[in-house]
């Protein structure tokens, strides 16, 4: 998530378009290629799952040609060239696997729409195979789940090819308050893991996280679609700061288990893609019931295998969406972005009512992060346990100690916020109960609910996040004019797509609404896309250069 006092990351697009509001004043220098040069070298820069479909349908490429093409381009931009270090490890089998799944394609037919194609799981899904799940900490180097996470069954049955693990900030930002710089995770001096990812926009430039290394790889086409996990703000900021389109689902839609955990209260993961339509067909096949999850007992009715067919290009039209300004002003270049896009939603047939805040949602700002801390020494302990004899540490008390013992595996951090949730009583105590109770009630029944009711609109849309502050450990990144709160703590979904830039930089605008309203958001998220295209792949240049 990216409340920056308590936790900056999962507590938490090249070309420069323009809206005509901004172009004027927010160009940046153009001549420059940028490090890797153009990229329309690469053969499947900016490609969909539809068009990976159509050419191994006919026969140009196999899903073993196309893997590697894209393990190819990991080598050349995350090893070498701007080095993004957005990837943790790649899966060695993945070539096997394609290759597999080629022979089953040729004789059988392809299991559904992800048939063959490489996906990028963030380092917190576990994964039952030879990568490790270490939450981007050292103190969990070598450790390998017992079994498949819920979302890398999915995953596999679909027939996708799991490609390597994402880099993410440390424990998604549950380590260190205050000193702690997203996109960094803890580096395993013996293996070369971790390290900080870099925005592919501008390598100076933070990527956001916790979901860093999955928005990275995707937005600078290292795959053509991942799964990022939010508490707050985790899917939704880098998602904006890095050009791309991101969900985060109603929680219990996607199942958790097997997911490195902060709140089993918030947590949920979700799709990233470059195109709303690749994240619907990614939710689709992510969503479903698990025993091992209780909370998609909750889904049932609500969980569509088929996400796609709620994607309408007129599907503003006659729209009733609320803006909430409570989230804008933090800056006045995205909130000219902001009006633009209001613009574009009237022109496109919405009805907008502006403003339409959530007034009580601000009122008591601590009640989350007290939830997030009970639930997580709670959820992680659970976690250890349920990894058996073979998990390298057994509980948050060996982590801390291990993390104070091994200082120069994360130099740049604390554990304040670690050692502030250990110190938590059990799930049962007063505090935690009224913290949660106040948490849900203010972005519930007096936050998104009350302004969907009274002002009759089916969604809300605010900025998701300002552009991205320069990524300095020492001086610490920065990121102003955050929406994720109200959805998270409230469990419900949020879409974030690309909304325009600031000097270059992306920004996005963020959807949410209630409970299970994905297929509303999906569809006016992506008649909006659909209107203003504004994505725009990165061209690594090192830093902003203004005319």
């Amino acid at each position: 998530m990216n409340r920056r006092n308590f936790i900056q990351t999962g507590v938490a697009a090249g070309a420069f378009a323009m809206t005509s509001a901004c172009r004027s004043d927010h160009s940046a220098q153009q001549p420059d290629r940028g490090i890797a040069g153009s990229q329309s070298a690469f053969e499947l820069e900016e490609t969909t799952i539809e068009r990976l479909r159509q050419v191994m349908e006919r026969g140009e490429y196999t899903a073993r040609s196309i893997t590697e093409l894209y393990l190819k381009r990991i080598e050349e931009l995350d090893r070498r060239g701007p080095s993004l270090y957005s990837i943790l490890e790649t899966n060695p089998d993945a070539l096997r696997i394609a290759e597999q799944l080629d022979k089953e394609r040729a004789e059988k037919g392809p299991r559904g729409p992800l048939h063959g194609i490489p996906v990028l799981v963030k380092d917190n899904i576990g994964t039952n195979d030879r990568m490790t799940t270490t939450a981007g900490s050292a103190a969990m180097a070598g450790s390998i789940c017992p079994r498949d996470s819920f979302v890398a069954q999915k995953l596999r049955d679909g027939g996708a090819i799991l490609l390597g693990k994402a880099n993410m900030s440390e424990w998604a930002g549950m380590r260190s308050a205050g000193d702690s710089t997203a996109g960094f995770s803890g580096r395993a001096w013996d293996g070369g893991r971790g390290g900080f990812c870099k925005n592919p926009y501008f390598l100076d430039r933070s990527p956001c996280g916790s979901s860093s290394g999955s928005a990275v790889a995707t937005s600078a086409n290292l795959c053509p679609i991942s799964i990022g996990t939010e508490t707050d703000g985790s899917i939704i900021l880098p998602a904006s700061m890095n050009g791309i389109v991101g969900i985060k689902p109603t929680v219990g839609l996607i199942s958790r288990s097997m997911i490195i955990p902060i709140s089993h209260t918030q947590d949920t993961a979700g799709p990233m893609a470059r195109t709303v339509r690749d994240a619907a067909i990614l939710l689709g096949v992510l969503s479903g019931m698990d025993p091992n999850d209780s909370a998609t007992q909750a889904n049932q009715g609500h969980a569509y295998g088929d996400y796609t067919q709620f994607l309408d290009p007129d599907g503003l039209r006659g729209a009733r969406i609320g803006v909430a300004r409570q989230f804008a002003g933090a800056d006045p270049r995205v909130d000219e972005l902001l009006n633009a896009a209001i613009d574009e939603m009237k022109k496109a047939g919405a009805i907008v009512v502006d403003p339409a805040d959530l007034p009580a949602l601000l009122s008591e700002p601590e009640s989350e992060f007290e939830v997030l801390l009970y639930e997580f020494k709670a959820d992680l302990n659970a976690y250890l346990a349920e990894l058996g004899s073979e998990a390298p540490m057994k509980t948050l008390r060996e982590i801390i100690d291990f993390n104070e013992k091994n200082k120069a595996a994360a130099p740049f951090a604390n554990q304040k916020i670690m050692i502030d949730s250990e110190a938590k009583g059990p799930l049962t105590e007063k505090r935690y109960l009224e913290s949660l109770d106040t948490s849900r009630r203010l972005s519930r029944m007096e936050g998104i609910d009350l302004v969907l009711n009274k002002y009759q609109v089916s969604a809300v849309v605010a900025p998701s996040v300002g552009p991205a502050p320069l990524a300095d450990p020492v001086t610490r990144d920065y990121f102003k004019g955050t929406s994720t709160s109200p959805a998270a703590m409230a469990g419900y979904p949020s879409i974030s797509v690309p909304m325009g830039q600031v000097y270059g930089l992306p920004v996005g605008i963020s959807f949410f609404g209630t409970a299970f309203s994905e297929p509303i958001l999906i569809r006016l998220a992506f008649a909006f896309e659909q209107k203003t295209q504004h994505r725009r792949p990165p061209r690594f240049l090192p830093t902003v250069k203004l005319i």
